[in-house]
């Protein structure tokens, strides 16, 4: 039987090199590593109540595959040291030890190989895919790295909070997964040596265009019609007196005859713009697609220089560029707070208050959390005793709201504070946005060369039906007054 006799040959210096110690503990590492991640995967498949905690993802699905792919490499290079070293001492063998199929010992041997083999591909094939699946996870994206604090808070609590992280941050295809794991791999380093940005921001040019990620469950050409918007605000009184903006938001978009109108419907696929600025808050001129296939251009009259600078394609996210990891202004995030009663709006002057500790400079949101409940309780133990001792439970409330305001909104380690991720929806308003939006390009300065002007009139985004109103008859008429 010749075939044996070769495949004897061949086996019988592996098998003598290969029992040297790299060799067994790389076989030990990987059997030990085997065991354990079919273990975890048998508990996590059939077990109940597992830990969602990222840290015990990269254990079992990036640490403990990498374990096991490093005993897999230990054995030959355990092999190739002992035969280097037999060969400098020259005592390497001209009979290596005889080994024979015939054998039932050495075949169950053989057979334990193949069938390790088989295994061993089996594991590392899903190791290989569990891990990739793993670092496409929301969990690990938010949670595992800590410089991502504030966009995985804010994405919890976002509408978008049951979308993977992937489905808008990584496109489908080889490309896309490759150029997702260069960035993670970048991202890495400058964890590891601390030279990642603070505060970490997403320019429009490096996210993804609205096409391929908001349309996927978004039509553009969804015809939305007048959405009625209320904002109530508290004042600085003792009273924390209440009045109410409403707005009637002229949506629009494509209706059943095809007909453009309203917000959605005027800026689908028409506009291009020239920026000063990565950040696209300095427009100096708008493009416009007519119909015909004419194009028109508006400047800024303040802009007297050559059109230079970042040119883009409108899209819903030059508008919606928050709409996942939103974070809010102090006031807004207080008057939110107050409307569904806590802070409790009968307590005196809680929003002036709230608003002066949520506002104060904190080393950490730790140092926060005690500065602010400590700053209301002495305001209102000093102040309103008697409210204090009545109402201890409400105050205890409200300060614990303000904390959890301020938590997921300002993050001091990482720089980000009130209004340094600002909102492209609406415009610019003392306290509540400062940030142009709208006013961007509608500000009535950027004129064509036939003198025709981009609108700065309201009402053709909004009817103000209320303006700073206690008690608006429209909230009345509708039922929803308070």
């Amino acid at each position: 039987m010749p075939q044996f006799s070769r495949l004897e040959k061949s086996l019988r210096p592996v098998l003598f090199y290969g029992n040297n110690p790299t060799s067994l503990i790389g076989g030990a590492l990987t059997t030990a590593s085997a065991f354990v991640l079919i273990g975890f995967w048998v508990v996590n498949t059939f077990g109940r109540g597992g830990s969602n905690n990222p840290y015990l993802g990269i254990l079992f699905d990036v640490f403990l595959p990498g374990l096991f792919v490093l005993g897999l490499i230990l054995i030959p290079i355990g092999i190739w040291l002992r035969h280097n070293r037999l060969k400098a001492l020259g005592e390497l063998p001209s009979i290596y030890p005889r080994i024979g199929l015939r054998d039932p010992v050495f075949r169950r041997g053989i057979e334990m190989v193949v069938a390790a083999t088989f295994i061993n591909f089996i594991i590392l094939g899903t190791a290989s895919y569990r891990s990739v699946a793993y670092m496409d996870s929301p969990s690990f994206c938010g949670q595992t790295c800590h410089v991502m604090a504030p966009q995985w808070t804010a994405y919890q609590v976002s509408p978008h909070s049951h979308v993977a992280c992937v489905e808008c941050h990584i496109g489908s295809g080889f490309d896309a997964a490759v150029q997702a794991k260069v960035n993670g791999t970048k991202q890495l380093i400058e964890v590891t040596f601390h030279t990642y940005p603070t505060p970490i921001l997403a320019p429009l040019s490096v996210l993804r265009p609205a096409r391929a990620t908001c349309e996927e469950c978004h039509s553009p050409t969804h015809f939305v019609g007048e959405k009625l918007l209320v904002e109530t605000m508290y004042g600085d009184d003792e009273k924390n007196s209440v009045t109410h903006n409403i707005l009637a938001l002229h949506l629009g978009g494509v209706d059943s005859l095809s007909r453009q109108s309203g917000i959605h419907g005027h800026h689908l696929d028409q506009y291009e713009y020239v920026a000063t600025d990565n950040t696209y808050q300095t427009i100096i001129a708008v493009s416009k697609h007519n119909p015909d296939g004419s194009t028109t251009q508006f400047v800024s009259s303040d802009w007297k220089g050559p059109i230079k600078g970042v040119t883009r394609q409108m899209d819903c996210i030059d508008c919606h560029d928050q709409a996942t990891h939103t974070f809010q202004t102090a006031e807004d995030a207080i008057d939110e707070a107050m409307t569904v009663g806590s802070p409790n709006p009968a307590l005196p002057f809680v929003h002036k208050q709230g608003l002066a500790l949520i506002q104060a400079q904190y080393a950490s949101q730790a140092e926060a959390a005690t500065k602010i409940a400590a700053g209301l309780n002495d305001f209102y133990r000093a102040q309103y005793p008697a409210i204090y001792a009545a109402q201890r439970g409400a105050v205890d409330a409200a300060a614990k709201s303000l904390v959890a305001i301020y938590q997921r909104n300002v993050f001091p380690e990482m720089k980000v504070t009130w209004g340094t991720y600002t909102s492209g929806m609406g415009h610019s308003a003392p306290g509540h946005n400062p940030s142009p939006g709208c006013f961007r390009c509608h500000d009535g300065n950027h004129t064509s060369k036939d003198g025709k002007t981009i609108t700065n009139d309201c009402s053709v985004c909004h009817n103000l039906l209320a303006s700073d109103e206690a008690n608006p008859k429209q909230l009345s008429d509708l039922g929803m007054q308070q």
